[in-house]
C-alpha cells in the first residue's frame, strides 16, 4: 500500500442457521459457517493482511464469524461491537468507516448483506458477490474521514470455503 493509503477489509458473516424461535440477531452459525469462518481467517493470514482495528456487528453470527477467523490470525486488537452495523444501509456503514481510528492503517468491518455488498459498490463502483464468508479488500487514499462514494479501489475479493 502506498503511504497514506488505508485498507478496509469487509467480511460478510459466514453461513448462519435459522433455528425456530430464535431472534434474528441471535442466530448462530451453522456447520458450514463454522468451517468457512476459519477459512476466511486463513485467507487473510496467507495474504499477509495486518489488522489495526476491527468493527463488528453485535449479532451472534458476526461475532462467531470474527472469533473463528481471528483464531488463525495473530496480534489482533480487540473488536469493537457496533450496533450501527447490524441491519445497516451502505450509508450507515460509510459513517462507521469514516469514524474508524485515525491511527488504524488497516481495518476489518464484519457485517451483513445487503449492506456490505452495497458498501463495496458505493465505495468502489464495483459489485462483487458478497456471499456468506466473502471478503472484499479495498484501498482508500487519505484518512478514514475522507471515505466517500467512489473513493476506494477494490484490490481483492474472495469467498474462502472450509
Amino acid at each position: 500500500m502506498a503511504d497514506g493509503t488505508r485498507r478496509l477489509v469487509i467480511l460478510r458473516h459466514a453461513k448462519s442457521a435459522w433455528p425456530d424461535g430464535v431472534p434474528d440477531a441471535e442466530r448462530p452459525l451453522n456447520a458450514r459457517g463454522r468451517r468457512d469462518a476459519p477459512a476466511a481467517g486463513r485467507w487473510l493470514r496467507d495474504r499477509g493482511e495486518h489488522v489495526d482495528a476491527v468493527v463488528c456487528s453485535p449479532a451472534a453470527r458476526t461475532r462467531q464469524t470474527w472469533n473463528l477467523a481471528a483464531a488463525v490470525l495473530s496480534g489482533l486488537p480487540a473488536p469493537v461491537f457496533d450496533d450501527r452495523i447490524y441491519d445497516a444501509t451502505a450509508d450507515a456503514l460509510l459513517t462507521v468507516v469514516s469514524q474508524l481510528p485515525d491511527g488504524a492503517g488497516q481495518a476489518v468491518l464484519v457485517g451483513h448483506n445487503p449492506g456490505v455488498t452495497e458498501l463495496v459498490a458505493l465505495l468502489t463502483g464495483e459489485s462483487p458477490q458478497m456471499r456468506t464468508a466473502a471478503i472484499a479488500v479495498l484501498d482508500l487514499a487519505g484518512s478514514w474521514e475522507n471515505a466517500a462514494p467512489g473513493s476506494a479501489t477494490l484490490v481483492a475479493h474472495a469467498t474462502p470455503r472450509g
